[in-house]
C-alpha cells in the first residue's frame, strides 16, 4: 500500500499548465489519504480549460500508478479554487485582501495544508464540554513554546471559542502586505473565531460555513515556520471535528477527560472517531484528577480511574493527570492570562512534563 509520503513524492513533478509550478508547491494537491490499496486526494483547479483539467487528472493517476496504485483505486475529489479560499479573513478584519495578479503568488500566505509542511498537527479532543480541553490545549501550547518550539494554536471550536480569553489576548490579527498575521501570546501564534466576533456575539452558522472558515485559518494566515500546530477541537464528533479529520489526515490526537466514569465513556467516542479515521492517538490527559488540600491530602472530587480506563480502551497511554485548580494570576501582572499556569508552579511543571512527552513521541 502506498503511503501518504510516497504519494506526495510521486506527485511533485506534476505542473500547473499556466504557471509551470508544481501542483504540490502551489498547494493544489490536498487532503491526501491512503485508503486500503488506493489513494484519495483533493485536486484544486485554477484553470477553466477543461482539457487541461483532464490532463491534470490523468497525470495524477499515472504518477500514482508508478508507485503501484491502480488507476481505478485513485479517488480524486476535484474542487475549483474560489474567492473564499483567499482574502476572507482579511475582509473580516476590515482590510482589503492583497490585489494584483502578477504578485499574488508572492503575497499569499503559505498554507498549513500544503503537502510537505513539516509541522506536526495535534488535535486536542474530548467527548463532551466542561472537562477542561481548552485549558489543556493552551497550557500544552505554552509549555511547548517554553521548550523552545515554534507553536501555532488554532481555536477550532468555532461556536465555543475561548482561547483568546483564556490566554488574556486583547489584540486582534493585523493585515500586513504579506497577509494576515496571527496574534502572538506567551510565545504561541494564535488564530480564533473570537477575533472576529464583537461583544461575545453568538456564531449562527451551518456546518459548511464552519469548515470554510477553518480552512481559511489554515490558508490565509502568515504562520511562518512551525514545529507544532495545536487544534482546540469542539467537543464531540460533529462537523468541525470531521472537517479536521478530512483536512489533516496525518494529524495526531490527544483525548481529554475527567476521572468520572461517564466523562471517560463519552470521551471514548472521540477516540473511536480518531481511530476510525486512522489518526494516531498520542495519549489521554485526565484533567481535574484530584483536589489537593492544604495538608497535602487529596480529595478525588470526580472519582478515580476514568483516564486510565479510557487509555486502556483506546490502546494508548495516560500521559498526564492534572489536579483540580486555577492559576494564581493577577490582572495587574504583565502578560496576564486567566488560564495559563506559570512555569515554576506545580501544575506549570506538569505541563512541561507533558510537553517533553509529546516532543519525545513526535521526534521534534
Amino acid at each position: 500500500m502506498a503511503t501518504r509520503e510516497e504519494a506526495i513524492h510521486a506527485l511533485e513533478h506534476i505542473r500547473d499548465p499556466e504557471s509551470g509550478l508544481s501542483l504540490v508547491e502551489l498547494g493544489l494537491i490536498r487532503d491526501i489519504m491512503s485508503r486500503g490499496e488506493g489513494v484519495s486526494l483533493t485536486l484544486v483547479y485554477i484553470t477553466d480549460d477543461e482539457a487541461a483539467r483532464g490532463e491534470m487528472q490523468s497525470a495524477v493517476r499515472e504518477a500514482l500508478g508508478e508507485i503501484g496504485v491502480a488507476p481505478g483505486d485513485v479517488h480524486i475529489r476535484a474542487r475549483e479554487a474560489n474567492d473564499f479560499e483567499r482574502g476572507e479573513v482579511a475582509k473580516k478584519l476590515g482590510a482589503a485582501a492583497p490585489q494584483g495578479q502578477a504578485n499574488e503568488e508572492a503575497k499569499r500566505a503559505p498554507s498549513l495544508l500544503e503537502a510537505g509542511n513539516p509541522a506536526t498537527f495535534i488535535a486536542v479532543a474530548s467527548g463532551k464540554g466542561g472537562v477542561g480541553k481548552s485549558t489543556v490545549t493552551v497550557n500544552l501550547a505554552v509549555a511547548l513554546a517554553r521548550r523552545g518550539k515554534r507553536v501555532g494554536l488554532v481555536d477550532a471550536d468555532i461556536y465555543g471559542f475561548s482561547v483568546p480569553d483564556m490566554m488574556g489576548i486583547e489584540a486582534k490579527p493585523v493585515v500586513e502586505e504579506g497577509g494576515v498575521e496571527p496574534v502572538t501570546s506567551h510565545g504561541v501564534k494564535v488564530m480564533s473565531m473570537g477575533f472576529f466576533v464583537e461583544d461575545n456575539a453568538p456564531v449562527i452558522w451551518r456546518g459548511p460555513m464552519l469548515g470554510k472558515m477553518l480552512r481559511n485559518f489554515f490558508n490565509e494566515i502568515q504562520w511562518g515556520e512551525l514545529d507544532y500546530v495545536l487544534l482546540d477541537l469542539p467537543p464531540g464528533t460533529g462537523d468541525v471535528a470531521l472537517d479536521v479529520h478530512q483536512m489533516i489526515p496525518h494529524s495526531k490526537e490527544i483525548i481529554v477527560t475527567t476521572p468520572h466514569a461517564t466523562a471517560a465513556f463519552v470521551a471514548a467516542r472521540a477516540g473511536a472517531m480518531a481511530l476510525h479515521t486512522n489518526h494516531e492517538i498520542l495519549g489521554v490527559v485526565e484533567n481535574m484528577a484530584w483536589y489537593e488540600r492544604g495538608d497535602g491530602q487529596r480529595d478525588y472530587v470526580f472519582g478515580r480511574g476514568g483516564g486510565a480506563k479510557l487509555a486502556e480502551e483506546l490502546h494508548t497511554e495516560l500521559l498526564l493527570q492534572v489536579p483540580l485548580g486555577a492559576p494564581d494570576n493577577h490582572p495587574a501582572e504583565p502578560d496576564y492570562s486567566p488560564s495559563i499556569y506559570k512555569e515554576d508552579t506545580p501544575t506549570g511543571k506538569l505541563y512541561l512534563e507533558l510537553a517533553d512527552r509529546i516532543i519525545a513521541k513526535t521526534g521534534k
